[in-house]
């Protein structure tokens, strides 16, 4: 209980409320994921002996049989889909290393990479987000490998996510990467938390973005960016 409180006060949340009160609320603090200090002093494989032990006990609480014979094996491949899959990118280990190399063409044009797919999870409910991601940015006298770019967006989506901060951090991490200011990221993405549950709208997508250096300065350069993407300006 003392935990939930120091979350919510945190959070600037009214202790009076309760979590079925605030509901589907869309609550984020930071632009940085939400890590304990001591979130990689355990190894991966006494985490992935403790998330077999629990899911087990989940799975037992909802009366599932794990003697079957299709259920058996469940816990441990969960396990370790949590921890070397679809939640890697919360291991500073397996970040993607960003290898510049010179713009000899001296190309000084925006470079676009449009309809990158990429699979995250809901950190409220988790369960996917799924969707494209869309960047942009312009040299400043480095490029980088295209596929480092479709490497950077995983890594950030590969762990429980709002798209909001997800969006954030790809195009943080571009800047960084690049050394340039002018990054433009744009994602299109799909929530299951909407979908399979609560609403359960089928149709809608949400979009999301982030302008950098010339991208947020300048309306012809982002316009430029969207009608490569035929998006609505």
């Amino acid at each position: 209980m003392k935990q939930k409180e120091t979350l919510l006060n945190s959070a600037g949340i009214d202790l009076n409320q309760t979590f079925e009160e605030l509901g589907d609320e869309h609550l984020s603090s930071s632009h940085d994921t939400p890590l304990r200090e001591d979130a990689f002093e355990m190894d991966d494989d006494l985490k992935m002996e403790l998330i077999e032990k629990h899911f087990k006990e989940i799975m037992y609480v909802l009366g599932l049989d794990l003697s079957d014979d299709s259920l058996k094996g469940t816990p441990k491949r969960v396990a370790k889909m949590f921890i070397k899959e679809v939640f890697s990118g919360l291991d500073p280990k397996n970040k993607p290393e960003a290898k510049l190399f010179e713009n000899k063409f001296r190309y000084n044009e925006m470079l676009v990479e449009k309809d990158i797919t990429f699979y995250s999870h809901c950190e409220h409910h988790f369960v996917p987000i799924y969707g494209k991601a869309h960047v942009a940015y312009i040299s400043n006298g480095n490029v980088i490998g295209l596929s480092k770019i479709n490497r950077i967006v995983q890594y950030f989506a590969k762990r429980p996510q709002v798209q909001e901060r997800l969006t954030v951090q790809i195009g943080n991490e571009l800047k960084a990467a690049l050394n340039t200011d002018d990054v433009a990221v744009i994602l299109d993405a799909d929530h299951m938390c909407v979908s399979s549950r609560g609403v359960r709208d089928t149709s809608s997508s949400t979009v999301t973005s982030f302008y950098s250096g010339r991208f947020e300065n300048e309306a012809q350069k982002r316009n430029e960016f969207l009608k490569y993407l035929k998006l609505p300006r």
